[in-house]
């Protein structure tokens, strides 16, 4: 093997993303240097943050660069080492973006057992997303057995460890998700006490019917009228840990009617980027990783095979066409 392909970010979308946003190259594989490795990427993370990252609106963190391979996590096998700390067969995690082939120094790139863990889970459940789950919950929301937790997204990558880590301290959790099949699956697999529908068209109503304790706590993914309708139903003193603004990615004005309920009820609201909390990352993940080996986290994935499909699975994330996880798979 003497080339590989990646996928660069081509322009920058305008509203929602293109296909014609993304390109797909073949390069030389390079020749690593003292101190380098070469990974073979196995598959590639899709999330919502990505999007974000391709304009140059002002972020958390600096805008994805044009011509350049695109942002994401990745999991892989080193094919060559030159680096002391890691040899050829390792199964490392890291952000290598949408490539089959990278060259690393080794920073922010970690080994990873792959004898009780899948290595997709690292991906998802015991990477970013678990991570994400796992600091918003435990450290914003901080909810205490008997109290209602409100997951937003609940079938998602992140969505559903925060619910099945809310049932772990004995809370009453409801999500809400997009269909009938995705509100099953949080309820009947992952052990939700409720899910609404959102598409059914009685938000309200609906939430109402499964928060008729009100809401202690929300896990906020999807931002809009979703997490609107949730202000209306939060108690006094509760807690939002704000992680996601997908109604808003495309430039669209997301209004809050129900914004007052802030006030009203002194809610606790707070936005967090989880890379930006390193010193929690060893215990969260110690914790995410035993409770998968042992099969008390339960996860599902979706997965495009082939880096081509990445920049299609992406469009698709962002309107909520995946179930679980959304990886690539390369070949």
């Amino acid at each position: 093997m003497t080339t590989y392909q990646r996928i660069v970010l081509a322009s920058r979308p305008t509203g929602e993303v293109q296909p014609d946003n993304f390109r797909l190259e073949t390069k030389d594989i390079p020749a690593i240097q003292d101190g380098q490795l070469l990974v073979r990427n196995q598959y590639l993370s899709l999330d919502p943050y990505m999007r974000g990252r391709m304009s140059t609106n002002k972020s958390y963190a600096a805008p994805q660069a044009l011509d350049e391979t695109m942002i994401g996590g990745t999991v892989g096998v080193v094919l060559e080492s030159k680096h002391p700390k890691f040899a050829v067969g390792d199964t490392v995690v890291g952000t290598l973006g949408w490539t089959e082939v990278a060259v690393s120094d080794g920073t922010m790139l970690r080994k990873v057992d792959t004898t009780h863990i899948p290595a997709s889970a690292y991906l998802g459940s015991v990477g970013m997303p678990g991570m994400t789950a796992w600091y918003g919950l435990n450290q914003i929301m901080a909810p205490k057995a008997g109290e209602t937790v409100l997951v937003s997204a609940a079938s998602g990558a992140v969505g559903s460890v925060v619910g099945q880590l809310a049932k772990l301290k004995g809370c009453r959790v409801v999500g809400i998700a997009g269909g009938a099949e995705k509100c099953a699956y949080v309820v009947d697999e992952l052990g939700f006490d409720a899910c609404v529908d959102y598409k059914a068209g009685n938000l309200a109503a609906d939430l109402e019917a499964a928060t008729p304790n009100g809401i202690d706590a929300i896990f906020e993914n999807v931002g809009g009228a979703v997490f609107d309708a949730t202000l209306a139903r939060t108690n006094a003193f509760g807690r939002v840990a704000l992680c996601g603004w997908i109604a808003g990615y495309n430039g669209e004005p997301t209004p809050l009617d129900n914004a007052r309920f802030i006030l009203t009820n002194r809610l606790t609201v707070r936005g967090f980027i989880v890379s930006e909390q390193p010193e929690f990352w060893p215990q969260g993940l110690a914790e995410l990783g035993t409770l998968v080996a042992t099969g008390k986290l339960k996860f599902r994935e979706s997965v495009a095979e082939g880096l081509a499909s990445a920049p299609e699975a992406f469009m698709g994330l962002l309107k909520g066409r995946n179930f679980g996880k959304q990886l690539v798979k390369l070949s």
